[in-house]
């Protein structure tokens, strides 16, 4: 399960990264990079409905990353930082059944295979800040067992 989770997560970066440089369409961008590959069902529909909710909530996310990136500024972080933790706050955000250290686990490992050096420890503590934060704030909903912290 959590390959296949790790492997759609990975794809969904993909797509969000072909979607920020080509400006196509969110529909044109699931076709091209994620349902015409030689992939499981529920792999695609994952990294589908994740790419479609971060390009839906695009600013709400990048604004939590600019709250939380202390001293940097936002176009200065590496992009795929950036797409990295827009897709774990999305999961933190609508994705219900998906326990937050799971999501930061997952961002830190595909930060440090695919962006810089630093980046798993940069995206932790971005990710750290950002699920305090939605604590606090009272919107992280997470339901089912062992999904409350």
């Amino acid at each position: 399960m959590i390959n296949k989770r790790r492997h759609a997560r990975e794809l969904a970066l993909s797509a969000l990264y072909a979607h920020e440089l080509s400006g196509n369409s969110v529909s044109t961008i699931i076709e091209t990079t994620i349902l015409n590959l030689d992939e499981e069902k529920d792999v695609k529909e994952f990294a589908a409905d994740l790419l479609t909710k971060c390009v839906e909530h695009k600013e709400e996310l990048e604004e939590l990353i600019i709250q939380q990136a202390h001293n940097w500024k936002y176009d200065r972080i590496a992009v795929l930082d950036t797409l990295t933790m827009r897709i774990a706050i999305c999961e933190f955000l609508y994705f219900k059944d998906i326990p937050p250290k799971v999501t930061i686990d997952e961002a830190i490992e595909i930060s440090k295979k695919y962006s810089t050096e630093k980046s798993g420890t940069f995206v932790n503590g971005v990710l750290d800040g950002v699920l305090i934060l939605l604590k606090k704030a009272g919107r992280l909903k997470k339901s089912g067992r062992g999904l409350q912290e």
